[in-house]
């Protein structure tokens, strides 16, 4: 069985989607109506700007999520999934690519998420650290004890995880995790803590421009963050992207719960390779691949 996955913000690089642009006529009119959608040529800033451009929250998202939709489009009748799933961000791509969503509509939410996650972040400083080489469990009892905000927001791969929070707080957990062994604890290069409490002025926000959209069963299983499980029934589905914001990705469940259920084979499709890097590092006994 064959699992379609999607990736999140981190993945992007200069240059990514000008092939498709170039060469695919349906392509090149998804992405023009992408700029119209938006207000701003993201197409000029995707294939020319600079990573300094394309780091920022509003046009990161917007960015990976056109990427890896119009790739699925492109495929034709090649993109047939078994069952899907993204990182953070890719949920929404892999839903709109499994059908449950509008292309439109979905990329006007993963704007508005964008710009309700990049308020957020000025409203309350906050960030994010790379944990290596400690269990899960460990990194969670340490979080538990430090005053303030840090949570675990990433299950990356076993050994890997991401925690985030208030930026004290994450000083803070740093050099605890050090102490108790970690390999690393670094602080990542983003714009605020993802996947904690300090998301919740863009839940609340996101809440009500999710509940208005239209979401229909996709066409295979689409196995979410916040509980690793596979869903195909709408108002799950809205319920879950709206709790996303401030809860956990857990990507190590996710993938395993997917080999469980029969996937043998994972295809990556957006900018990058990280997530056939976590599949392996999840399971090395399926087969992984991409298209970018």
């Amino acid at each position: 069985m064959k699992a379609f996955v999607f990736p999140g913000q981190g993945a992007q690089f200069v240059g990514m989607g000008k092939d498709l642009y170039d060469n695919n006529d349906e392509a090149r009119a998804m992405f023009e109506k992408a700029n119209e959608i938006l207000g701003f040529r993201i197409t000029d800033l995707m294939f020319a700007g600079t990573d300094e451009d394309l780091r920022q929250t509003k046009v990161t998202q917007p960015a990976i999520f056109l990427h890896s939709v119009i790739l699925a489009k492109s495929l034709g009748e090649e993109f047939k999934p078994d069952m899907a799933a993204g990182h953070s961000l890719g949920e929404f791509s892999a839903l709109v690519a499994a059908g449950a969503m509008a292309f439109e509509d979905g990329l006007r939410l993963v704007a508005a998420r964008a710009m309700a996650m990049q308020k957020a972040c000025e409203q309350n400083p906050s960030t994010m650290a790379a944990v290596l080489a400690l269990p899960d469990e460990k990194v969670e009892e340490i979080c538990a004890e430090i005053p303030g905000v840090v949570v675990c927001a990433n299950y990356n791969c076993p050994g890997q995880i991401v925690i985030s929070g208030e930026v004290p707080a994450i000083d803070a957990a740093c050099e605890k995790l050090l102490a108790a062994g970690a390999k690393r604890a670094l602080k990542l290069k983003v714009g605020g803590g993802f996947h904690s409490p300090c998301m919740e002025p863009a839940r609340a926000e996101l809440a009500d421009a999710i509940a208005a959209t239209e979401i229909s069963s996709p066409i295979c299983p689409v196995y979410q963050n916040v509980d690793a499980l596979p869903h195909t029934d709408p108002a799950e589905i809205k319920a879950n992207l709206i709790a996303q914001l401030t809860a956990p990705v857990r990507w190590t469940q996710s993938v395993k719960n997917m080999i469980a259920d029969g996937a043998t084979e994972f295809v990556e499709l957006g900018p990058g390779k990280v997530l056939q890097g976590l599949v392996s590092k999840i399971d090395r006994s399926v087969a992984v691949s991409g298209h970018q």
